[in-house]
C-alpha cells in the first residue's frame, strides 16, 4: 500500500518565563477524532500552502495569535491513525515567541496553559498528570523531543491500529 497521507503541522507555545505550554482541550464537538483529549495547536495543510505558512495560519485561527519566532523540532508520520485509520505526515513546532490577543476557547475546545512538567509527566505516565492531561497515547513517545533542548529535528514513525499504537521510532539529524 502507498503512503498517501494527509499532511498537517502540530505546534506547541512555551513561554518559556512561566514554563508553561499552550495546549487545546478538545472539548467543543462531540464528533471530533479527537474529543476528550488534549493536543498542541495545528491542523490540515490547505493546497498550494507551505508548512510554514499553515502552521502561522492555524495558530493564528485556534489561538488568535501571530508566530513571531517558532523552530521545526520534527516531523512525524501516524498510519491507520485514529477511527477513520487515515495516514498522516505531520510537522511539529516550537513556537516561543508571539503577538496578540490570545483567545480562551475557539471551535474545537479551551485553550489553556499547562505547566510543562505536568505534561512531560503525563508523558512518563505520572497518573495525576495522565488523568489531567488526557492525550494520545502516542504524543508519549514525541513531545518530551520537542521540549529536550536538542537542536536536531526528530522523525518519527508511528503505526497505529486506530487509537492505540503499535510501535514508536525515531531518528534525529
Amino acid at each position: 500500500m502507498r503512503f498517501t497521507p494527509v499532511v498537517g503541522t502540530l505546534g506547541y507555545l512555551w513561554d518559556r518565563d512561566l514554563d508553561q505550554v499552550l495546549l487545546i482541550r478538545r472539548n467543543a464537538r462531540t464528533d471530533d477524532d479527537h474529543f476528550g483529549k488534549v493536543n498542541g495547536l495545528g491542523g490540515k495543510v490547505e493546497p498550494d500552502e507551505d508548512i510554514v505558512s499553515s502552521m502561522r495560519r492555524e495558530l493564528f485561527e485556534e489561538a488568535g495569535v501571530s508566530a513571531d519566532q517558532m523552530a521545526l523540532r520534527g516531523t512525524l508520520t501516524f498510519t491507520n491513525f485514529g477511527p477513520k485509520r487515515e495516514q498522516w505526515l505531520v510537522f511539529v513546532f516550537l513556537i516561543t515567541e508571539w503577538s496578540g490577543e490570545l483567545l480562551a476557547s475557539n471551535a474545537e475546545g479551551t485553550l489553556e496553559w499547562v505547566p510543562r512538567r505536568v505534561l512531560l509527566g503525563a508523558c512518563e505516565g505520572d497518573e495525576s498528570a495522565v488523568r489531567t492531561l488526557p492525550m494520545w497515547p502516542g504524543d508519549r513517545h514525541f513531545v518530551p523531543l520537542v521540549f529536550d533542548g536538542d537542536e536536531r529535528c526528530f522523525h518519527g514513525t508511528m503505526p497505529y491500529d486506530g487509537d492505540a499504537p503499535l510501535a514508536w521510532g525515531h531518528v534525529r539529524l
